[in-house]
């Protein structure tokens, strides 16, 4: 019987059971299921046999019982905004959407990106000071972090934003090693020099004369120093040979990282403690370290300027959430993400597309890297909020402030939103030197900034929903791949299976009893081979 064999197969495959018709003895020939059965022995007899199986089987009566009652799984995360082109002034919006629309990534990855690379290369050069009377200062010093599952498009989105300060490295490389050759044409001579010198001193010695010794070699001394290589980009560097690069490039750097896993996991550790409380301090981008070494001796950084980009997988940064959430790792390092971008997948299939880059958007964009290049260095330029959008930051300024500090606020996102106006307040900056301005920060840099506000906050309540919905993200995996899993199953079985978000004992429970919790799983308590072992709980697909 082929029929009865696969039914047999299916119903192991989903924990279900078998129910044969039952005939009797008034089965003809041609009676073979239950549409004959209930003709030859009316509806009610149906109902009998598969009421007789069901209470034989408890599991399956409760699955038939609660089969109608699944609860639909929420969302593991809160909604986003999506980026708005207007949040950008004009000279660099159309590169964005260009870059956006030809790789067909978020335009969130390209925007965050330019504005890290912008606030690099301004630097020290301009501040804001948010109140019209105190000295509360202000550089344009941006983390960001892209976050995205690997084929996101992160690591193109942020090479093209980047390609005019890579244009800047080359040139500065091709003009240290010119300096490099003629500083070594100029020591060689030097060399030659000082032989000469020491030999005319070595007579003036003999005759007597020290003193006039002293004054030769005096007048001869000077050493030409060796030329400084310009920097924009560091990748990976111990915070050592950091602190050198940033005394030597004082308007500030870019750590750009391809993956901030990496960086991000090596803070975590207990012998980088150091390395995590010098990035700390790098955040305000005017802060002051020191460091003493054996090898290096002192060093003392007078500017901490560096900014920092990077990309990230949800399932890498999530541990990272649930410690800053947890409080074993709360220093606030997680909280200076502030550039944090976390837009939803796009909708909608991948199309081929094949189009020449916007020449005259690229012009306009890197058109401001050279404005801001071009801007004084060295000089103490600090604006001020005009007089409108000073009132327009005060009013925003004291809604943040409120909400961060309501009861349904947990303390890790509270903290992220005070660190908030430090942000909005070098974007207004960012805004209105991009758009021409150098006597104050106007209104219309100003209501773009504070739309960045609005947006990143709804960004920063996804991220840290990557700490606080875990056991909903599982439950969602799980879902999907539930194939993949035996008849009724157990905890251990999902976690042996390795995935990402559900590898651990408590992420693989959490996972499961919510599935439990939302009526698709039932649960049934297995009885232990041992007195006073941990009880085992098998799962069932309802």
């Amino acid at each position: 019987n082929v029929g009865l064999e696969k039914a047999k197969k299916a119903a192991e495959t989903t924990n279900a059971i078998v129910v044969v018709p039952v005939f009797g003895e008034k089965r003809r020939q041609c009676d073979t299921d239950f549409n004959d059965m209930a003709a030859l022995c009316g509806l009610e007899a149906v109902k009998a046999v598969i009421d007789t199986a069901i209470h034989i089987n408890p599991i399956s009566s409760m699955a038939v019982e609660l089969k109608s009652t699944k609860i639909p799984l929420p969302s593991p995360f809160p909604p986003v905004r999506r980026f708005d082109p207007n949040m950008v002034p004009g000279l660099i919006r159309h590169f964005i959407l260009d870059v956006s629309g030809r790789q067909q990534s978020p335009p969130d990855f390209i925007a965050v990106t330019a504005l890290c690379a912008l606030a690099t290369l301004l630097g020290v050069k301009f501040k804001i000071y948010p109140k019209q009377n105190d000295d509360w200062c202000v550089i344009a010093n941006l983390w960001g972090v892209l976050i995205g599952r690997p084929s996101a498009m992160k690591s193109p989105c942020m090479k093209e934003a980047l390609k005019p300060l890579y244009l800047l490295e080359k040139e500065f490389l091709e003009q240290y090693l010119s300096e490099k050759r003629t500083h070594e044409n100029e020591s060689k001579l030097n060399d030659i020099e000082s032989k000469i010198v020491n030999h005319k001193v070595k007579k003036i010695l003999e005759d007597g004369n020290r003193h006039a010794a002293l004054r030769e070699l005096k007048n001869n001394s000077d050493s030409l120093p060796p030329p400084i290589r310009k920097r924009l980009i560091v990748n990976d560097t111990t915070i050592e040979k950091l602190g050198e690069l940033l005394n030597e490039n004082p308007n500030g750097l870019l750590q750009y990282r391809d993956e901030l896993s990496g960086w991000l996991s090596k803070l975590q550790k207990e012998e980088y403690q150091g390395d995590r409380a010098f990035y700390l301090e790098c955040f305000d981008g005017n802060g002051r370290y020191t460091y003493d070494r054996i090898g290096r001796g002192t060093v003392e950084i007078t500017n901490c300027t560096l900014s920092i980009v990077g990309g990230i997988q949800p399932s890498k940064i999530a541990p990272i959430i649930r410690n800053a959430i947890a409080g074993t790792a709360d220093d606030g390092l997680i909280q200076r993400l502030q550039l944090a971008v976390f837009p939803d997948d796009p909708m909608g299939d991948w199309i081929w597309r094949d189009c020449t880059p916007n020449a005259d958007a690229y012009e306009q964009y890197n058109g401001v890297f050279q404005s801001f290049r071009a801007l004084g260095a060295g000089q103490d330029h600090c604006l001020r909020f005009s007089s409108d959008s000073q009132a327009l930051f005060i009013e925003w300024m004291e809604e943040i402030h409120r909400i961060a500090r309501t009861d349904e606020i947990y303390p890790a996102l509270e903290s992220h939103l005070l660190k908030m106006p430090q942000t909005i307040a070098a974007l207004a900056l960012l805004f209105e030197l991009i758009s021409g301005g150098r006597e104050h920060v106007g209104i219309e840099a100003t209501a773009m900034a504070l739309e960045w506000a609005d947006y990143l906050k709804s960004h920063a309540e996804k991220l840290y929903s990557l700490g606080r919905n875990q056991g909903i993200a599982g439950a969602h995996l799980l879902l999907k791949r539930r194939d993949k899993l035996p008849g009724p199953f157990t905890a251990r079985d999902v976690y042996r299976k390795g995935w990402n978000g559900l590898g651990s004992v408590k992420e693989a429970t959490e996972a499961v009893q919510c599935l439990v919790d939302y009526k698709y799983l039932i649960s049934e308590l297995l009885p232990t081979k041992d007195e006073g072992g941990r009880p085992t709980y098998r799962y069932t697909w309802v």
